[in-house]
């Protein structure tokens, strides 16, 4: 009889544990972008597994601090983080390496969407975006040829590029480095050109960036494929261009957090963000380049593409976020410095 009880309570105690997990609690990104994921993975993984998404919104940066401060006892079980601070967030032992075997849609991915530390996967991307030239097509006929457009006398305190509290400032500066003959020990060449360079705002998010365009401080600047096109949809005379020197890019990449609440249905939330039927839906909404191998495109979205009309990821200039995150303080010390000022 006692036995027979134990196991009644046994498998009562197994069903409450089941039944609690009828809910995922996911940190992504705000407006257009967190719209686009609710739509795109979260409403088709709710409608086939029945198990509830909650959004936490924030940017990466405040995504990670929640996540630090919840190291002990993590409340949210999946975060999508950028390129760069996923690798903080990983090497700080707060996110889940992902067990590849229990994600049958791995196999759907392109080989770089797969993040790895050593051989240990732990994030995967959910598509790729771009840094390239947006500009007000009232008062730049030309597409901009080349990222030497900034400094076009014509647009002289009209020119908007990220700060280092974007998570793209610091990589990006990077890439303009090479792209004006410096090397990764030498960022000499970066700095007397931005020393140049007539801004009319260094800005912390690409959202304030899009507001400057809205507001006409802006006629021309380094911003994201994702928010130049969401400016060109709602009507206003923004377009983006692929200069001739390449594009920096990175993407937005989905994790499990270690120690969630809710392991296993972070694990099917994770599967369900790496389908084609989402990565097409993603590349509809916000332009990302597909992580997913052999995603079909319409035309007109082919064109908004983070690499441009008939690139690929391959021709995208992706992070050394190694080098990046190492040399992360010291470059911040350095803009605020010789550029914090003006």
């Amino acid at each position: 009889m006692k036995t027979k009880l134990f196991g009644v309570l046994a498998a009562s105690m197994l069903w409450s544990s089941i039944a609690q997990a009828d809910e995922v609690r996911v940190a992504w990104y705000g407006g257009n972008w967190g719209d686009a994921f609710d739509v795109c993975i979260a409403q088709p993984f709710t409608q086939a597994s029945g198990i509830k998404v909650i959004p936490e919104i924030g940017t990466s940066t405040t995504s990670l601090a929640k996540l630090r401060q919840q190291a002990t006892k993590p409340v949210i079980d999946v975060v999508f983080l950028d390129g760069g601070i996923s690798e903080l967030a990983y090497a700080e032992g707060l996110i889940q390496p992902l067990d590849l075997a229990k994600l049958s849609n791995s196999e759907l991915m392109l080989a770089q969407g797969i993040y790895r530390m050593g051989d240990v996967p732990f994030a995967v991307s959910v598509g790729y975006y771009s840094l390239g030239i947006a500009y007000d097509t009232r008062e730049v006929k030309t597409p901009p040829s080349s990222w030497n457009a900034l400094w076009d006398k014509a647009y002289e305190g009209a020119v908007v590029i990220p700060a280092p509290a974007n998570s793209a400032g610091i990589p990006f500066l990077f890439y303009l480095n090479q792209v004006f003959g410096g090397n990764n020990e030498n960022l000499t060449p970066v700095w007397d050109k931005l020393k140049t360079l007539d801004v009319a705002a260094y800005y912390d998010s690409s959202g304030a960036a899009s507001n400057a365009f809205q507001a006409g401080e802006a006629v021309i600047g380094a911003h994201f494929n994702v928010g130049a096109w969401d400016l060109a949809d709602k009507g206003l005379p923004i377009a983006f261009a692929v200069p001739k020197e390449g594009v920096w890019a990175t993407d937005a990449r989905v994790h499990q957090v270690k120690n969630g609440p809710n392991a296993t249905a972070a694990e099917q939330f994770i599967n369900a963000a790496m389908t084609k039927e989402s990565a097409a839906c993603l590349t509809e909404k916000l332009y990302l380049g597909p992580a997913v191998k052999q995603v079909e495109l319409t035309p007109e979205v082919q064109k908004k593409m983070p690499w441009g009309v008939g690139g690929s990821v391959e021709q995208l200039t992706l992070s050394n976020w190694e080098l990046v995150n190492a040399e992360r303080a010291s470059v911040t010390d350095t803009w605020n410095r010789e550029l914090g000022r003006r």
